[in-house]
């Protein structure tokens, strides 16, 4: 761990004026200036930093930030629980203590072949959970949709969970994303009616936010569904149907990218989706200079999605070689 936030902290000093990363250099899944101290502090067992990181996101109203870090957090406890274990134990009411292990159940059963039934053993658990938290914070929240997704939950309840999300925080993406995904699957084919969605909520959003970005969610979900694989993509009838608005959502995007200083890894997981559709479109030079943007960073999302390949920065590597290709040889 001690050694990845290093190689993370040198990467940042040769990117200041990006250029792509040699392949040697590139980052999976590496974490800002803030997080990295409470990772390495996990490491050695010790909540501390975890705990401090998590109040300050909750007491500054940080929902995206904090949705992020407790994300990030739990899939560190579930190879390495003790730190956590401690913090319950310390502080068994904390708030930040009860959202990380409310993460931490969900991901531990969102992999399983009986996910459905796990989850839906898990959810009473995890509304409760949420029930304890602040009346402002939407993050619990944002975890309850995601357990009531993988759970299948009817429409009803689904709702109810959404509406205290969004009471809480009208534009926070998490709980966008966890609503867009649950009617992606609940309705396979309704692309028209995610893309409506995600154009709403990110229209409505103040401009730096990050929900702005919610269409190229959509645009994905698009872009993956069934019978759009990557040699379907230009021909299938659903892009052909939606190009103006994937495109749009591509451009949305990007002048979102633009708001923020290149080799950020706070923008990575942006710029990377960003890149995946570009290059589904046949948007190469775009892609190009999105892969300039984020320069050393990657992120195992999108890369390990709707495929069977357990190597995320391999087919990032790909994918940036095939849109270096497609520049050399002049096509767009």
């Amino acid at each position: 761990m001690l050694r990845a936030f290093l190689r993370t902290a040198a990467a940042r000093a040769r990117s200041r004026s990006p250029r792509p990363a040699p392949d040697d250099d590139v980052l999976l899944d590496a974490p800002d200036d803030r997080l990295a101290p409470a990772l390495v502090a996990a490491a050695r067992g010790e909540h501390g930093a975890a705990a401090g990181l998590l109040a300050g996101t909750r007491a500054n109203a940080e929902w995206d930030h904090r949705d992020r870090y407790a994300t990030r957090l739990a899939a560190f406890a579930r190879s390495r629980a003790e730190w956590l274990d401690t913090w319950r134990a310390t502080a068994p009411d904390d708030p930040d203590a009860l959202l990380v292990a409310a993460r931490l159940t969900v991901h531990r059963n969102w992999d399983s072949p009986a996910r459905t039934e796990l989850l839906r053993e898990v959810v009473p658990a995890v509304v409760a959970a949420a029930e304890t938290a602040g009346p402002a914070d939407p993050v619990p929240w944002r975890t309850a949709l995601d357990a009531a997704r993988g759970a299948r939950a009817p429409h009803a309840e689904f709702e109810r969970l959404w509406e205290q999300a969004v009471r809480r925080s009208p534009h926070h993406y998490g709980s966008h994303v966890a609503a867009l995904e649950y009617l992606a699957d609940a309705s396979p084919g309704a692309h028209g009616e995610c893309l409506d969605f995600a154009e709403t909520a990110a229209r409505d959003a103040p401009e730096d936010a990050l929900v702005r970005a919610l269409p190229l969610r959509a645009a994905f979900a698009c872009l993956t569904a069934p019978g759009t694989g990557a040699g379907a993509a230009a021909e299938g009838t659903t892009v052909r149907t939606h190009r103006p608005r994937l495109d749009a959502a591509a451009d949305r995007a990007t002048a979102l990218s633009a708001a923020h200083p290149a080799a950020d890894p706070w923008a990575a997981e942006l710029r990377n989706l960003l890149v995946y559709v570009l290059v589904r479109l046949g948007r190469h030079r775009d892609a190009a200079e999105q892969l300039r943007l984020t320069g050393p960073y990657v992120t195992s999302f999108p890369w390990d999605r709707g495929t069977d390949d357990a190597d995320p920065l391999g087919r990032f590597l790909q994918v940036r070689a095939d849109v270096r290709a497609h520049l050399e040889t002049g096509a767009h």
